[in-house]
């Protein structure tokens, strides 16, 4: 997938549908978009000229600090401190520049914007000091590029620890990240207080801490991230593993507190970034999708637990979207009765919004705005269905729940504060329901097979405006009832981080991001349909394919070499049966708590018999330890255990705790701890296994250099940790480096992974977080250096190392045998083969 952060993320601008287009060559109007939202009336005609005039400019780059809320502050001292003072130093033509400024409404400052212009951006230097600084703190997963807008959902489902939480549509993940931050909030401190209490013998054998960190201080909710697209799963994966969290699921297919669902939708509130919006815009879009996003809906209400709180978002501005499909599913539940909208008016204090609309019109394919149903029906009985396609009752204003307080939705528009269009309802189940099934009468009627062969005849009479009126009919043929049982149950697709990375430069002429994926989007992943008519002829339905819901499977769908091209033109060889691709996940095996390899671990590292031994698993049908064990949280190992064989797919669970090392003595402990589960497990960990640093330069030092000597005299390089390391047994241990406010010293608690090999010392951080930290904390971006290189064109000081850590690190641990004499060439190959078996399984089983 390429670094995190990285051009991978950068779907392009597809907020309409469509390909990738030079947006600057793009005129951003669009004559049916502008005068059905100026007619519909979203803003007031005090605010149109401020409303058309934003969703024209270029959206601001926008960010937030992820992770723990200790080391999120930490990092954004650092932008407050250090760069923002550079910017705002900087003069342009007489006027100081406008600086990055935090969110007013989100919580901590923990989420900024900039508006800086472009052509200031590429002229003054602390610019291009500050991106450095974005990049690398967004490749380690301590800043996560994200539009304001889409920060708001998660934060108004009020997820507590303790809860189990569902997102519905979670790919690529940052609302998913912003989710886990709210499970495990203040975890750390409960975690500390627990193991110190332990220690002191103050608290008794049964787990402790407080509701939702009653276990030993660890949240004891779960977060389970869902999307229908492997590939984006995948891409989702990679997104949340940098939280590290063991109370995490992400599955493709329990009744749940919170559930997030940010559904597929039209983008048409994202054109100030996805530029393409103003050339493919069309009501189509939002007419094809009302269907999808009112049956994920319903599903996230049946799922949900009474009592618990369901947030609906899209980044549409259109009320079929939005109102309508709250108003659709409210009423498929049961009405106000079971479901009620929350009043989130005082919520997110500072946060400009307008109340969701109570009445509104819907545009037809053609362009034509509709007052009413009635109004519909009458033009089909008189008329016909030409143009009608799609449109459904339930798309206006309800009449049988007139008191909805639809007024409770919430919708931020561009000229608010300078963001895109959003729109946000939190919903409350207030009583088990029984959901309607879908009202087919309350949908234009499908056409019959005479109207598909008054459509054949018209082709080969060349009767275009007979054709026309059946053009547009991608409803032709009934449902598949079993697919739309699939598609209720698991219609999910992604949503955005709405924002490219920052490895795109600050002024990058493309603003194009990931967009939730639109109506186009759906339909150019659905085959043309061939309908075969009395005569025997084949037809495409429409000239193009079907729109199917996300997830819906139609066994007879055929694929051509062209959909744009008409059946009877196409030959008949080129039409093939669509086969489902199938992708094997390895299967999840937890270890018995007296495994064999368990027990000299818990030796070694003088793990406390408090921590958990019965939720370690590993990835492969064998259940056997071979490279990395991975640790979850006990809700999660019961969730997959009783769905071992069920068909239901999970493509990633818990955290790499533990990963096999090579090493240089038999009697080593060869299992390292990775540093994705380090906070968890480190508040257990004996003493013996400890390294206490506390200046500043022994860090930069261990960070700068690997594989810093520490036989014969080398220790007393390492300053104050040099005693420390000098004569620590070989394998693993815990660095902890601890502040201590002084001039020399540090101001963040932080605990690193260190490994002693036989005659040197290593950091065991990936290169990119070495980097980010020299960066952050010193201000430094030193060259790395290897000190085991032996290269006689390559000098090791200012050599910058290509490879991983743990690879390094099993090649010095060679060379350093190799020097001595100890070790044969047979098991140095023997090793070497070890070692690329061993990553190639850590491959296969967990990256991206």
């Amino acid at each position: 997938m390429g670094k995190r952060g990285g051009k991978k993320f950068n779907r392009g601008g597809r907020g309409g549908g469509g390909g990738r287009t030079n947006w600057s060559e793009i005129a951003r109007t669009n004559e049916k978009l502008e005068r059905y939202y100026n007619e519909l009336g979203i803003v007031s005609e005090a605010e149109k000229d401020d409303f058309w005039a934003a969703i024209r400019r270029d959206l601001p780059n926008s960010f937030r600090f992820t992770g723990s809320r200790g080391h999120a502050l930490a990092v954004q001292e650092r932008l407050k401190d250090f760069y923002v003072p550079q910017i705002t130093a900087i003069k342009y033509e007489g006027e100081f520049v406008e600086p990055p400024r935090p969110v007013e409404w989100y919580p901590d400052q923990l989420a900024w914007a900039m508006t800086t212009p472009k052509q200031i951006i590429r002229r003054f230097a602390p610019f291009s000091s500050f991106q450095k600084f974005l990049v690398a703190e967004t490749e380690v997963g301590n800043i996560s590029r994200q539009e304001v807008v889409s920060m708001i959902p998660p934060l108004l489902i009020d997820a507590r620890p303790g809860m189990t939480v569902l997102d519905m549509c979670a790919a690529p993940g940052s609302k998913s990240a912003q989710l886990m931050e709210l499970l495990h909030a203040g975890e750390e401190e409960t975690i500390q207080d627990a193991s110190q209490k332990a220690r002191e013998g103050a608290i008794g054998p049964e787990p402790f801490g407080p509701e939702g960190l009653s276990d030993d201080g660890r949240t004891t909710g779960l977060l389970i991230c869902n999307d229908s697209d492997y590939k984006r799963a995948h891409m989702l994966i990679h997104q949340m593993k940098r939280l590290s969290s063991p109370n995490l699921i992400m599955n493709r297919y329990l009744k749940f507190d919170r559930i997030l669902a940010d559904v597929p939708c039209s983008g048409d509130g994202t054109p100030r970034k996805n530029v393409s919006v103003w050339k493919d815009w069309n009501p189509a879009n939002a007419l094809g999708l009302y269907v999808t996003q009112a049956r994920i809906l319903v599903r996230a209400l049946q799922m949900l637990k009474v009592g618990g709180r369901v947030v609906y978002s899209t980044c549409s501005m259109n009320p079929v979207e939005n109102e309508a499909v709250v108003a659709s599913a409210i009423e498929r539940c049961g009405g106000s009765v079971n479901v009620k909208i929350i009043d989130c008016s005082a919520e997110l204090a500072g946060l400009k919004r307008a109340p969701g609309m109570r009445d509104w019109k819907v545009m037809d394919r053609e362009g034509r705005i509709w007052n009413s149903w009635k109004d519909v029906e009458e033009h089909k009985e008189k008329e016909g269905i030409d143009g009608l396609a799609r449109i459904a009752k339930g798309m206006f204003a309800p009449e049988s729940d007139s008191d909805l307080p639809l007024e409770r939705c919430m919708r931020v528009y561009p000229h608010h504060q300078d963001t895109g269009g959003f729109f946000i309802t939190v919903l409350e189940k207030t009583q088990e329901i029984r959901a309607k099934p879908e009202n087919v009468a309350d949908v234009i009627p499908k056409a019959s097979v005479a109207a598909l062969a008054d459509e054949l005849d018209a082709r080969k009479k060349g009767d275009i405006d007979s054709y026309k009126k059946l053009d547009a009919l991608d409803d032709l043929v009934a449902p598949d009832q079993e697919a739309a049982k699939e598609v209720a149950k698991n219609a999910t697709v992604a949503e955005s981080s709405h924002q490219p990375p920052y490895s795109v430069t600050l002024d990058a002429a493309d603003p194009g991001s990931p967009a939730k994926r639109a109506a186009d989007d759906f339909e150019a992943e659905i085959p043309a349909k061939k309908v075969k008519l009395d005569n025997g002829e084949e037809i495409l339905l429409g000239d193009r394919p079907i729109h199917k819901p996300a997830g819906a499977v139609e066994a007879q769908a055929v694929e051509t070499s062209d959909s744009n091209t008409p059946a009877s033109s196409a030959p008949a060889a080129s039409a093939k049966v669509l086969k489902k691709k199938v992708h094997q996940e390895e299967p999840y095996k937890y270890l018995i708590p007296n495994h064999e390899e368990l027990e000299p671990i818990y030796k070694f590292f003088e793990l406390s018999e408090r921590f958990p031994k019965d939720r370690f698993m590993v990835r492969n049908a064998e259940g056997n330890p071979t490279r990395t064990v991975y640790y979850t949280s006990a809700l999660a190992r019961d969730i997959l255990q009783q769905n071992e064989g069920s068909g239901m797919k999970f493509v990633h669970c818990g955290v790499k705790m533990f990963v096999k090392q090579d090493a240089q003595r038999e009697n080593v402990c060869r299992w390292r701890i990775q540093t994705d589960g380090l906070n968890i497990i480190e508040p257990w960990i004996g003493t013996s296994r400890s390294v206490t640093l506390t200046k500043r330069e022994t860090l930069r030092k261990l960070l700068v250099e690997m594989f810093p000597k520490v036989n014969d005299e080398g220790w007393k390089n390492l300053g104050e940790i040099g005693e420390q390391v000098k004569d620590i047994p070989m394998g693993c241990s815990i660095l902890r480096v601890e502040p201590t406010g002084k001039e020399d010293g540090l101001t963040e608690r932080m605990v690193l992974p260190l490994w002693r090999s036989l005659h040197s010392l290593n950091l065991m951080l990936p290169k990119e977080d070495r980097r980010a930290m020299l960066l952050r904390i010193f201000n430094s971006d030193t060259p790395l250096i290897n000190a085991t290189l032996k290269s006689s064109n390559q000098s090791p000081a200012t050599a910058t190392p290509i490879e991983s850590t743990a690879g390094a690190e099993d090649k010095a641990l060679q060379a350093e045998s190799e020097q001595l004499g100890e070790v044969e060439q047979d098991h140095t190959d023997a090793r070497e083969t070890y070692t690329k078996a061993g990553d190639e399984e850590d491959r296969t089983n967990t990256t991206v």
